[in-house]
């Protein structure tokens, strides 16, 4: 028998759904692998178990995560680099007596996945980037986050430029803007440049800018999955598949299987209010 594989949208820390959502899929699919579309962790209120739950699943053989903004964040706040927000629930984490071992997990994680014709981000891509591309520029930010000075980059990751992309790029600024698309894009110009002002709806792209995925793209050969744009909401189209539904905010968790798109969502308490 196949395994069937399942995309899973932004946890957020929301761990009570995630063990339920499983535990639905697992009445039909026992055995079933999960590949999730990052931002495991923060706003929730249990980031510490979910981290632990994933990270089971993975070193089992049975999962995988990309990296979303909020899990590089937790890294960078884990090591004096960047401030804690406000709306942060990380502390457990911070305080646990498996913290090392959890954050040299999350950083082996990869920046994206391809999985049967289907290729997982966390966010964006740039209009003119391949599957193939796509895979190849994850790969530096990847190298660059396992290496010895993978600290030095997490100093130099923040920042919204460059906003353009240019095969020319170097440095900073090249795994700087890798990241961005990868971890943070919603809309973009048909020039290909990012906007990191609107997190709303389609219906509130700035004057010049689309849905990224809205643009005519290079990785069209690929059913592109993605989560990040809870204000988007699931979209389901050929090429195409959005999973945030807001988890955090009182949406839905929620799954979709690679081989058919049975849709599998629980319902969500509220845990952190918009603004």
């Amino acid at each position: 028998m196949t395994t069937a594989t399942y995309f899973i949208g932004d946890i957020q820390g929301c761990d009570d759904q995630l063990g339920e959502l499983l535990h639905r899929i697992e009445q039909h699919s026992p055995s079933a692998r999960y590949l999730f579309a990052g931002d495991l962790v923060n706003r929730g209120p249990k980031s510490l178990q979910t981290l632990r739950r994933v990270r089971a699943l993975q070193q089992a053989g049975r999962a995988e995560s990309v990296l979303g903004n909020h899990d590089l964040h937790l890294l960078a706040v884990a090591h004096g680099i960047r401030p804690a927000h406000r709306s942060d629930t990380l502390t457990e984490i911070l305080n646990a007596p498996d913290c090392a071992e959890l954050l040299e997990w999350l950083r082996q994680r990869p920046m994206a996945i391809t999985e049967q014709q289907h290729l997982l981000i966390h966010a964006g891509l740039f209009p003119s980037w391949s599957a193939e591309k796509t895979m190849a520029l994850a790969g530096e930010v990847e190298t660059m986050l396992r290496s010895a000075d993978w600290l030095g980059f997490l100093r130099q990751m923040y920042g919204n430029t460059p906003a353009y992309w240019d095969d020319g790029l170097q440095g900073a600024d090249r795994l700087r803007c890798i990241v961005n698309a990868l971890t943070r894009m919603r809309f973009c110009s048909i020039e290909g440049q990012m906007d990191f002002a609107s997190k709303d709806g389609v219906g509130t792209a700035p004057q010049g800018y689309a849905p990224w995925f809205d643009l005519p793209r290079a990785s069209d050969n690929s059913t592109v999955v993605f989560g990040h744009w809870s204000t988007l909401g699931l979209v389901l189209r050929p090429n195409l598949i959005s999973l945030d539904t807001g988890c955090v905010w009182g949406g839905k968790l929620t799954a979709v299987a690679l081989h058919n798109r049975t849709l599998v969502q629980i319902d969500c308490p509220q845990q952190q209010k918009p603004g």
